[in-house]
C-alpha cells in the first residue's frame, strides 16, 4: 500500500510539471479501474515536408526555393496541412497540403499548386526522385478526376496500400501500391463520394462532414449538419461504400462511390434523449447519459466493434469522448477531463487511445471545472460551449496518450510533445496511429493572426520553421513500446439497432425537447432539483432551461445546492447568445465546500459563432475548485 501510495504522489507530481489541472471525479472511478500506468518515454520528431514557398505569388516556388522543381507548401495557418495515417508499410504517412507558388503551365512544375495529397517518409528515407514526400494528385488527368469535390481533409488510407479516403473522395491507384513509382498521376483516379437524399435518386445528395472510414473497410461513418427550428443541428451516419463505375441517376454522371444502407446513429424517440421526462410520471425529469446518441462521429475502435463520438454531456459542459457499441448499444465514457476533446484515435490493440484536449490550458474550466452538475443547462448551452474550444486562428488542443480505462483519481494520460513544443503551438486533428502501435502522427499550427497581434493582446510568436512556415507535420515515438498485433476488424453492421434506418427522401428529424413546465429531477444518491423549462413563443425551440439544486448528488460524495438558469437566443444560423446566471456550491459529506460556479451582479453574456469560434463576452462566470480559481478568457483571446 505505501508502494501503491508512492507511485501515485508521483505521478501527481508528475501531471503538475505538465501543467495538468486536477479536478474531483465521482468517486467509484478510481476503485473500478485499474491503476494507471506509469509514464514512458516518448521522442518528438519534425517529419519531412515540402521547401516553404516564399510567397503564393504565380513562380514564387522557383529552383532556388526547391531545386528539384516538385513544388513548395503554402506558409500560413491555413496551409491545408493535415495529418492522414499511415500505409501498411507503417514508414509513409499520408496528409493534405495547399501546394503555391507554382510557375504558368506549360512549366512542368505547374502542377505543383493548391490542395494535393502527399505521401511523407517517417524513416528518414526518401522516394526515387531524392525527396522525402512524393505528391500523388499533382498532375493528375482532368479525365481522372471528374466530379472531384472541394473536401480533401482527413486523408485515410486503406489497409490494401492503393486507395486513401480523401475527405469527400476516395484516391484509387489501381493494381499499383501509392508508395510504388508505378503509382503515377496518369495512373491515380480519384473518384466522388455521393450519399443519395432523394427519393428518386436525382441530385448532387446530401452534404456530408468529417468522414471516418470503418476499420472493416467497406462502411463509412460520417456527419451531416442540418437546420431545425432556425438552429444548426448534426447528426453522426453510419453506411456501406459501393462504387459504382456507370452511374444512370443524381449528379454527378460520372464514376464515383455510393453511401448506401445507412443509419443514423440517433433515436428519436423522446425516451431515447438523455434528458426526458419519467414515463411513470410525467411531473419527473430523467436524466440517463448512457444512453446512445451521435453527435458528431469522430471514429472507431480499432475491432470495429464501437462507434467514437461526441455526444451529450454527462456532466454539465464538459464536452467529452464516448463510444457506444454498434451492435448493443452499450455506451462508455472515454475521457472525463473538464477540458474540451474531440479528435481521437485508438491505438491497433484498442488498449490505448491519444485524443486532442483542451486540458492543461483551463480554458474551459470557467465553465466546466466543477463536476457533478448534471447536463441540464446543456439542453441549451453544449454547442455555444464547445466553440469555446478555439479562439479563431488558434487552438488549444495538445495530444495526450490515455489508456483504455481513461480519466481517473489523479491519471489524466500523458502529454505526447511535452517537451518540446511552446503553448504557441497546437495540434490539429486527427492523431494516427502507426500499424505496430509504436509512434503516432499529428499535425500542429502556431497561432496567427487576427487571433494574436494587431488589437488583440496576445503577440504573434515568429515561427522558426523553414521558410517561417506556421504549420508542421509531427511524429511522436514511444520507445519504450514493442510492436503490437493490431486486433482484427469486425464486419460493421448494415443496420444498427439503436439508430434510425435512413430512407431518402426522409424529413431530418427535430431533437425532442421536454415539453414547457417544471420537473423534479432526482438525485440518484439524494437530492432534487426543481427544474423549469421554458420554450420560445412559437413552440419551435427551447429558450430558458433554469434548476433549483437541494441536496443534489448522484454519487454521494458531493452535494450540490443553489441556482443555475440559461437562456438562449439565436441570432443567426451559426451565431448564438446565452444569457447565464449561476449561483452553485458543491459540499463533501463532511459539509466543507469543494467547488463553486457563481456569475457577476449582471450575470454571464457570450456571443460565439459556431463556425468562427471568436470569444466574445460581457459580465463573470467564476468557478472555484478547492483553492483554484478559473474566469473566462479574456474578448479575443
Amino acid at each position: 500500500m505505501r508502494n501503491r501510495r508512492a507511485r501515485t504522489k508521483c505521478l501527481a507530481a508528475l501531471a503538475v510539471l505538465m501543467g495538468l489541472t486536477f479536478f474531483l471525479p465521482p468517486a467509484q472511478a478510481a476503485s473500478s479501474s485499474p491503476h494507471p500506468p506509469a509514464p514512458e518515454r516518448i521522442r518528438v520528431e519534425r517529419l519531412p515536408l515540402p521547401p516553404t514557398a516564399p510567397s503564393n505569388a504565380e513562380g514564387a516556388c522557383d529552383s532556388e526555393a526547391n531545386p528539384r522543381g516538385t513544388g513548395c507548401m503554402a506558409a500560413g495557418w491555413d496551409s491545408g496541412l493535415r495529418t492522414g495515417g499511415f500505409l501498411p508499410d507503417g514508414r509513409t504517412v499520408t496528409a493534405a497540403v495547399r501546394l503555391a507558388g507554382a510557375p504558368a503551365a506549360p512549366d512542368p512544375a505547374s502542377v505543383y499548386s493548391g490542395d494535393q495529397l502527399i505521401l511523407v517518409r517517417t524513416d528518414g528515407r526518401t522516394f526515387p526522385n531524392g525527396d522525402a514526400w512524393k505528391c500523388l494528385t499533382c498532375g493528375t488527368p482532368p479525365a481522372n478526376k471528374q466530379g472531384m469535390t472541394a473536401d480533401t481533409s482527413y486523408p485515410q488510407p486503406f489497409t490494401d496500400g492503393r486507395r486513401v479516403l480523401y475527405g469527400t473522395n476516395i484516391v484509387d491507384c489501381g493494381p499499383h501500391p501509392l508508395a510504388s513509382p508505378a503509382c503515377t498521376p496518369d495512373r491515380l483516379h480519384v473518384y466522388p463520394i455521393r450519399w443519395n437524399t432523394a427519393a428518386d435518386g436525382s441530385g448532387p445528395g446530401g452534404a456530408i462532414r468529417e468522414l471516418r472510414l470503418h476499420p472493416d473497410q467497406v462502411h463509412l461513418g460520417f456527419n451531416s449538419v442540418t437546420v431545425t427550428g432556425g438552429r444548426l443541428d448534426q447528426y453522426g451516419y453510419l453506411g456501406r461504400l459501393r462504387f459504382d463505375p456507370t452511374p444512370t441517376t443524381g449528379t454527378p454522371l460520372v464514376p464515383r462511390y455510393e453511401v448506401e444502407r445507412v443509419t443514423r446513429l440517433f433515436d428519436a424517440s423522446p425516451a431515447s434523449q438523455p434528458v426526458h421526462t419519467d414515463p411513470r410520471d410525467p411531473s419527473e425529469l430523467d436524466f440517463d447519459p448512457t444512453l446512445p446518441g451521435v453527435g458528431e462521429l469522430r471514429g472507431f475502435s480499432k475491432d470495429g466493434r464501437e462507434v467514437f463520438y461526441v455526444g451529450y454531456p454527462v456532466e454539465s459542459s464538459n464536452i467529452d469522448l464516448m463510444a457506444v457499441d454498434l451492435r448493443t448499444g452499450k455506451v462508455r465514457r472515454m475521457t472525463a477531463d473538464p477540458g474540451y476533446t474531440d479528435p481521437v484515435d485508438a491505438s491497433p490493440d484498442d488498449r490505448w487511445i491519444v485524443a486532442l484536449d483542451t486540458r492543461g490550458y483551463d480554458r474551459m474550466m470557467f465553465t466546466s471545472g466543477m463536476t457533478g452538475i448534471p447536463a441540464l443547462t446543456d439542453l441549451l448551452s453544449t454547442s455555444a460551449v464547445s466553440s469555446i474550444r478555439n479562439n479563431g486562428q488558434r487552438r488549444f488542443f495538445q495530444p495526450y496518450l490515455i489508456d483504455r480505462y481513461g480519466d481517473r483519481g489523479t491519471y489524466r494520460g500523458q502529454r505526447l510533445n511535452h517537451a518540446d513544443t511552446s503553448p504557441d503551438w497546437n495540434a490539429g486533428a486527427d492523431p494516427r496511429w502507426s500499424p505496430d502501435g509504436t509512434s503516432v502522427a499529428y499535425h500542429e499550427r502556431l497561432v496567427s493572426a487576427p487571433a494574436c497581434g494587431g488589437l488583440n493582446p496576445l503577440p504573434c510568436p515568429a515561427s522558426t520553421e523553414p521558410g517561417g512556415r506556421r504549420t508542421r507535420l509531427m511524429i511522436a515515438r514511444l520507445t519504450d513500446r514493442n510492436p503490437v498485433h493490431p486486433r482484427p476488424a469486425r464486419t460493421a453492421p448494415d443496420t444498427v439497432p439503436w439508430g434510425t434506418p435512413y430512407v431518402p427522401g426522409s424529413a431530418i428529424p427535430q431533437r425532442p425537447y421536454p415539453p414547457q413546465g417544471t420537473y423534479t429531477l432526482r438525485g440518484k444518491a439524494s437530492g432534487s432539483a426543481s427544474v423549469n423549462i421554458l420554450w420560445d413563443d412559437a413552440k419551435t425551440a427551447v429558450r430558458t432551461v433554469s434548476a433549483r439544486y437541494t441536496h443534489y448528488s448522484d454519487d454521494g460524495q458531493g452535494f450540490l445546492d443553489g441556482t443555475e438558469s440559461v437562456t438562449r437566443t439565436s441570432l443567426t444560423t451559426t451565431l448564438t447568445a446565452l444569457d447565464w446566471s449561476s449561483d452553485l456550491i458543491r459540499t463533501g459529506r463532511n459539509g466543507k465546500a469543494l467547488a463553486t460556479k457563481k456569475t457577476g451582479p449582471d450575470g454571464f453574456h457570450l456571443t460565439i459563432d459556431l463556425w468562427q469560434t471568436v470569444f466574445e463576452a460581457t459580465g463573470t462566470l467564476t468557478t472555484t475548485v478547492g483553492t483554484r480559481t478559473y474566469t473566462q478568457p479574456a474578448n479575443g483571446t
